[in-house]
């Protein structure tokens, strides 16, 4: 095991960990990118029109495209080396957000589309194959600090990104915007390069993943075997019965309610993530024992919901960013554990499909979310403060089902198996150190 020097885990982490360290980079750049360029998209889409559908197809086409890929990411990060992939990923990213620099009129709307479609491919195959590589390239003692570390920087990256973004698409641009948002992939392929990220098999674990429909296939089955590694990959699912719902009424809540456009929406979107990156830091300071973290997060649920719940019933600013930040303290932690779980449950083998899998669910499960909400605000069927109070409120519901239905098993699993986590913790503790394994 790594030893690691008294101090600040986390500044200790990236200073001596120089794997870890580029990987994060790689990942932080990247995601300023993607927030700094989140909101010129959507300006670019209101340029042609202001149809709630529209935007909120912008957003489905994400997740979408993100899910139906994700089978196939999954086995690719398990089959091919993960380094590669999303070194390839980056470099394709940056040619793509440099293709809506191209679009000029109301009947080039649809490449918008397109394009987004095949950036979320790419990130389908990024994310799993970064969230895979963290446990090979740090120590059991270290994982938990490199999640928090992770979920951290995302958040304030978030961020920045989004405040960032509002101001620079308003007074520079989206073209503007296209340019540096290609440059941030660049950059995160650059560390990527530099990064030496262990890709660990057996030659009989080759094999078993030679054929791609069978590796598919066998991934979904083993996930479906292992109820213990299920009910974490299930968190961010059931947390995207209204989650999504929530963050896409955001963007209508700053035109419609704040009457401050991209601005306030780079500033409710910064909000949240503050949250987040609160979230995790509360579960580390605060909840060490993490046979209690599946109750944690339907905990952490029902506070997003509730706190969403006060955001519809407010139209003033600075409440709403309070709450903003409230709500999604709690999803930045649903985020960490779950992941955390994941990791140390999960051999390495199957980890890339097992976190492909919960990004299918959880993307899919947010389409329809999004979609819903959408639909409501289109038809007249509700108004768009009393749509935020019913997804919080949903919420709330769905974090006693959570409590009645996924903690009660996790609790009987931890019953009948008192050992298991101490053993997890010792096999991922050496794991990436295994003589046996070959790279590929």
């Amino acid at each position: 095991m790594k030893y690691m020097p008294s101090g600040n885990p986390y500044f200790q982490l990236l200073k001596t960990n120089v794997n870890f360290r580029r990987l994060w980079l790689s990942q932080s750049i990247a995601n300023f990118g993607d927030w700094f360029g989140m909101l010129a998209v959507y300006a670019l889409i209101k340029q042609f029109t202001d149809s709630e559908i529209l935007i909120g197809l912008i957003i489905v086409v994400k997740l979408m495209s993100f899910s139906v890929f994700s089978p196939v990411a999954g086995y690719l990060t398990d089959r091919f080396n993960r380094r590669q992939l999303m070194f390839w990923c980056d470099l394709g990213r940056a040619v793509i957000v440099l293709g809506l620099l191209f679009i000029e009129t109301e009947s080039q709307i649809w490449l918008i589309y397109a394009l987004i479609s095949v950036q979320m491919m790419m990130a389908a195959v990024f994310e799993p194959a970064k969230s895979s590589s963290i446990p090979n390239i740090t120590s059991g003692d270290e994982l938990v600090t490199a999640n928090v570390i992770s979920t951290l920087s995302w958040s304030i990256v978030f961020t920045l990104g989004m405040a960032a973004g509002g101001f620079v698409t308003a007074f520079l641009g989206t073209d503007a915007v296209f340019v540096l948002n290609s440059i941030t992939y660049l950059i995160s392929a650059w560390f990527i390069f530099k990064a030496a990220i262990p890709y660990l098999r057996t030659e009989s674990d080759l094999q078993r993943i030679a054929s791609p429909y069978q590796g598919i296939i066998n991934g979904f089955r083993f996930l479906k075997s292992h109820t213990e590694i299920l009910r974490p990959a299930l968190a961010k699912a059931w947390l995207e019965i209204s989650i999504g719902a929530l963050v896409y009424m955001l963007i209508l809540v700053s035109d419609q309610i704040l009457m401050l456009g991209s601005i306030g929406l780079g500033l409710l979107y910064a909000s949240r993530g503050l949250g987040t990156a609160i979230g995790p830091l509360v579960v580390r300071r605060y909840f060490p024992d993490e046979s209690k973290w599946i109750k944690a997060i339907g905990v952490c649920m029902a506070l997003v919901g509730f706190g969403y719940v006060l955001v519809g019933l407010s139209s003033t600013l600075i409440i709403m960013l309070i709450l903003v930040t409230f709500a999604h303290a709690g999803s930045g932690a649903n985020w960490v554990i779950s992941t955390i779980l994941i990791q140390k449950r999960t051999p390495d083998e199957y980890r890339g499909r097992v976190f492909s899998s919960e990004w299918l669910l959880f993307t899919l499960i947010e389409s329809v979310s999004v979609m819903t909400a959408a639909s409501l605000l289109y038809f007249n069927v509700i108004t768009l403060q009393s749509n935020i109070m019913l997804f919080g409120g949903l919420l709330m519901i769905a974090a006693i089902f959570w409590h009645v239905f996924i903690t009660k098993a996790e609790t009987n699993w931890q019953n009948s198996n008192p050992v298991v986590e101490d053993r997890v913790k010792t096999e991922m503790s050496g794991s990436h150190l295994a003589k046996q394994k070959v790279r590929i």
